[in-house]
């Protein structure tokens, strides 16, 4: 059982910046990962980063590449993810979202493999 909850999206223009943060409670698997997925109205629900929390390692959507960071504090278990250079196509609802890794491997692009989710942030870019 983890719950997560989002924060930090709002209204900005295009170009701008924004941080979400995503913190999660409750118990997890000593081997996990966590993403951010989103989702326009109408659209499917989008990869756009995750990390694995054991070592690190960051995965990015093409779309975002170069423009968003993903990062974790293990400390107060928090997942941000940085959003820079922002275009009207970043607009829509974002989701952080939780899946163990007992196996120590799992398609981390897919929403399907994830077992836990945040309620979402509404991210807008204005033009």
């Amino acid at each position: 059982q983890v719950q997560l909850v989002e924060s930090g999206g709002g209204l900005v223009q295009a170009g701008g910046s924004l941080t979400l943060s995503c913190v999660a409670s409750g118990r997890t698997f000593s081997n996990y990962a966590r993403g951010w997925f989103r989702q326009a109205p109408g659209e499917e629900r989008e990869f756009v980063a995750a990390i694995n929390w054991s070592d690190g390692t960051s995965y990015y959507a093409d779309s975002v590449k170069g423009r968003f960071t993903i990062s974790r504090d293990n400390a107060k278990s928090t997942m941000y993810l940085q959003m820079n250079s922002l275009e009207s196509e970043d607009t829509a609802v974002y989701y952080c979202a939780h899946v163990d890794l007992p196996s120590g491997w799992t398609n981390l692009y897919s929403f399907r493999m994830y077992d836990y989710w945040g309620q979402g942030t509404q991210v807008t870019v204005s033009s």
